[in-house]
């Protein structure tokens, strides 16, 4: 029996204004720079105004970017609440696809921004088979004492024994496929900046984080399946904002663009990869093509990435040899710099920068359960 599993960051799917950029100009909408703003209330209406202008086709656009994973099962980040998630199915999503994703589960972690993690499910597979959610199990709540992680390089960045460790949540979610156990992991790693010092970069500052949020994952389905995690189903999905490699891109214009694969020295992904405790099957793609985010701070500081990741366990692996994931970009917007064997034709309404889908591509794949 198949299971179409993905996981999309759809980027701040909010249901409220953001008004920080009135006192704040790093937060400060380009478009409302450009406009001499009086007071506070004269800001609040305009930013209103152009936050509704722009998020329609947003929304349609990532609509669009899910309807074409045609996945029965999708991790999703960035959601703010359930009754943003609620109103985009009813009215984008399930108006595209006709079938809708009737179990929708959120995660309330600790982000500071208040994006949190869901997870959407059908209730039947394309083939007919029953999705059943059994339980969820969040760890949000949960410190870095408690997974006996605390370490030199937390403190370092001022993170002790007492804090909460996950910066979202570490969402594990019960299902069965047709009657067969499988269990997902939805994530949302530590981002990746900024440095408090100046001369270290945002990625390296946050490693640690990313490190010890994947050892207490590992932690946790070592536990929860008696030390033979080996021997069950199951995946983790998500946004891991990191990397093992990137393709950085050089030249300013289309005539002379030219991409270098470039490896990592580190990454918080070893934790699970490096002894084969998780499988990453992106492996099986060329490396140039497993890019999912366009980075950019101008010319001479750009690269594409993999950030978004299904990763399987060896069991579920060796169930699946042939199963490769595949990366949907037609949201991307136009900006993003692809290899010239990439280049897609974007979802209509596709903007320069925005409206896109998302700064992130979503990831599918077809599993036999």
């Amino acid at each position: 029996m198949g299971l179409r599993l993905a996981t999309f960051n759809i980027e701040n799917l909010m249901n409220r204004f953001d008004f920080a950029g009135f006192r704040n100009a790093l937060r400060q909408d380009r478009a409302l720079s450009l406009y001499r703003i009086d007071d506070q209330r004269q800001y609040e209406a305009l930013e209103a105004a152009r936050a509704i202008a722009t998020t329609d086709d947003t929304r349609q656009l990532s609509a669009l970017a899910m309807t074409a994973l045609r996945a029965d099962v999708i991790c999703l980040q960035e959601v703010e609440n359930e009754g943003a998630l609620d109103a985009f199915e009813r009215h984008y999503l399930y108006r595209m696809i006709g079938h809708g994703y009737r179990q929708r589960h959120l995660s309330q972690g600790n982000d500071g921004r208040g994006i949190d993690i869901a997870v959407l499910a059908r209730d039947e597979t394309r083939d007919g088979e029953r999705i059943e959610i059994r339980d969820i199990q969040t760890h949000a709540f949960r410190t870095v004492a408690d997974f006996g992680l605390q370490s030199d390089e937390l403190m370092a960045i001022g993170i002790d024994g007492g804090q909460k460790l996950f910066r979202r949540d570490c969402m594990v979610v019960d299902m069965a496929v047709g009657g067969r156990p499988f269990t997902l992991v939805a994530l949302h790693l530590k981002s990746m900046g900024p440095s408090r010092d100046p001369d270290i970069p945002g990625r390296q500052w946050t490693m640690p984080m990313r490190r010890a949020e994947l050892a207490a994952t590992r932690q946790i389905l070592t536990e929860k399946f008696d030390d033979r995690p080996d021997r069950m189903r199951w995946a983790i999905c998500g946004d891991f904002n990191d990397y093992r490699e990137r393709i950085l891109v050089h030249g300013e214009f289309d005539d002379d663009y030219r991409f270098e694969h470039s490896k990592e020295d580190d990454s918080s992904l070893n934790i699970l990869l490096d002894d084969g405790f998780a499988i990453d099957p992106s492996e099986k793609l060329d490396p140039m093509g497993r890019w999912t985010l366009f980075h950019s701070r101008g010319p001479g500081k750009r690269h594409l990435c993999q950030l978004d990741y299904i990763l399987l366990s060896p069991k579920l692996a060796d169930a699946n040899p042939d199963a490769v994931p595949r990366i949907e970009r037609r949201g991307q917007p136009w900006r993003t710099i692809m290899p010239p064997s990439q280049i897609v034709e974007r979802f209509p309404r596709t903007g320069w920068d925005r409206p896109k889908a998302s700064d992130h591509c979503p990831i599918v794949m077809e599993l036999s359960i």
